[in-house]
């Protein structure tokens, strides 16, 4: 039986058969023959694709770059607001590049990256704390999120991203800029040791393995000595040796009946039990309120104890649903990064539209993102907080009542409500492209491969109603291939014609249509 493949292919049974009619030109021969290697319009999400990481990152920036991004040895504050495909991941990616070039430069202070882009391990965790009541609705779980949860999930990412360079774990998480010199370990004093570890215990969240392990590590690699938590251990220790030797040295068996050598051991041990029952119930209540993760209460339990008593007694713990504790153990993150050589924190926030519990809702985004909103979160000394935002949320914050501004000042945020790009700006972004898809040193651009007839004009008027890069890159790509199928591969076309192009937009413009009424129906 012949059969016409989805690709044009005209197969019989299961064989292809040869048809010269069926020739097509290739995009593939109509890049080669402008002097283009890749196809520069392939991909359209900048997380996955090579032309923009490999070949463009630094090339071409949007227009607010500079606002966004700001002076790295300052870091400040914003909050970016864009439709999806306006290129907010494109700019997160950017600016780990930027920071990485920052932070290689000898005479610059470091800035240590936190990537708070993947919600979906933090809202599991948080979920599973709730009732089975709440958990099936995703709206009620993210109306139980709030700030210190926030903070919670960036201190372990951030806890977790030091403490595998710190032990040299060969694929460490978070972004490459975070480049921390191991020798710095030893300018450390006692008490930021301390905070180092009493960070680890808490938030280290590597499944490498187990925290206990890992801890122990550390400590070694930072000569943090603890023999004097076991003080209380030795003296229980040698107060049942002495009652057992007592007793094999008297041979007075009969006190083993009495009550009193019991007594005596269990006086012994009762400093011990009495830290071991308050070390449990303080590592119980940090499991019950870090709800962002999923602590192990025994394996905290033991941590907890192994800190002397002058060390970590009256240290902040994250054991109350409260943002005072976090600030606390924040600045104790900083002032440990700031002693490795990292004088800044940048934390890059990002899809907030994509967790399976939001599913592009956009209710439920601002309910997991308003509580960030605090001006006092926002304005920490030495951090700087990229929200990069979607454009629907602008709606919920113009109908926000006064408190809500007072509250999060966003007069001093940096704040850009739509994250616009131009048509001449998309002109110049499609031409850096193609220019860095060049093959053997050549620049093309995208002027060679359309028809006179297409005026420049007609070109940014049309770049201007795709408004973002997504739209822009899916036109081409289906500009490219709309031209290729008109055209057999023994009689090739190599400029595309004002018909093509006229044609392809139209058809474009008329799917994507659709497709937003269906985003705003939904």
């Amino acid at each position: 039986m012949v059969r016409l493949s989805a690709c044009g292919q005209l197969y019989l049974g299961r064989y292809p058969l040869h048809h010269p009619c069926l020739d097509r030109m290739r995009v593939q021969q109509l890049l080669e023959h402008h002097g283009i290697a890749v196809n520069p319009f392939a991909e359209e999400d900048a997380q996955s694709d090579p032309v923009f990481k490999e070949r463009c990152r630094d090339l071409t920036y949007h227009p607010a770059w500079d606002k966004v991004y700001g002076d790295p040895a300052e870091p400040a504050t914003s909050i970016v607001f864009g439709e999806k495909g306006a290129g907010k991941t494109a700019m997160r990616m950017q600016m780990v590049g930027r920071i990485a070039l920052f932070n290689a430069r000898p005479e610059n202070g470091r800035l240590f990256v936190i990537e708070y882009d993947d919600f979906n391990p933090f809202l599991d965790h948080f979920a599973d704390r709730l009732s089975a009541r709440k958990q099936r609705d995703p709206a009620k779980v993210l109306a139980e999120w709030k700030l210190w949860d926030h903070m919670d999930a960036i201190l372990s990412l951030g806890v977790t991203s030091l403490v595998d360079r710190l032990l040299g774990v060969p694929q460490p998480t978070g972004p490459e800029a975070n480049q921390v010199t191991v020798e710095r370990t030893r300018t450390l004093d006692r008490h930021q040791k301390r905070d180092l570890l009493v960070l680890t215990a808490c938030y280290d969240n590597s499944t490498r393995e187990t925290v206990v392990s890992r801890w122990a590590s550390l400590r070694r690699k930072l000569r943090y000595h603890t023999w004097t938590s076991w003080c209380d251990r030795v003296i229980g220790s040698l107060v049942t040796a002495a009652v057992v030797a007592i007793t094999l040295y008297s041979r007075k068996w009969e006190w083993l009946v009495t009550p009193w050598p019991y007594l005596i051991v269990l006086l012994g041990w009762l400093p011990w039990l009495a830290r071991l029952w308050k070390w449990f119930w303080v590592a119980r209540r940090i499991g019950r309120n870090v709800r962002a993760l999923k602590p192990n209460v025994g394996s905290l339990r033991r941590l907890l104890m192994r800190f002397p008593k002058r060390d970590i007694d009256g240290q902040p713990l994250p054991e109350s649903q409260r943002t005072d504790d976090r600030f606390e153990l924040f600045a104790k993150f900083q002032g440990v990064l700031k002693a490795l050589g990292c004088d800044g924190i940048i934390v890059l926030v990002d899809r907030v539209d994509e967790p399976h519990l939001i599913t592009g809702s956009v209710d439920r985004m601002r309910a997991l993102i308003w509580s960030m909103l605090e001006n006092k979160f926002l304005k920490q000394p030495g951090v700087g907080l990229k929200l990069l935002l979607p454009r629907e949320l602008v709606d919920f914050m113009q109908r926000e009542d006064r408190d809500f501004y007072q509250r999060a000042r966003l007069d001093k945020q940096n704040m850009i409500p739509s994250l616009e790009w131009t048509g001449q700006a998309l002109y110049d972004l499609a031409n850096s492209r193609i220019r860095s898809c060049g093959a053997n040193g050549k620049k093309p651009v995208l002027r060679a491969l359309l028809d006179e007839s297409i005026a420049d004009e007609r070109l940014i008027d049309a770049f201007r109603a795709l408004r973002v890069p997504r739209h822009l890159f899916k036109f081409l790509y289906r500009l490219l291939v709309a031209h290729c199928n008109a055209h057999t591969d023994d009689k090739p076309v190599w400029v595309i014609s004002k018909e093509t192009f006229e044609a392809t937009l139209a058809v474009y413009s008329r799917d994507q249509d659709a497709v937003d009424r269906g985003l705003q129906a939904g």
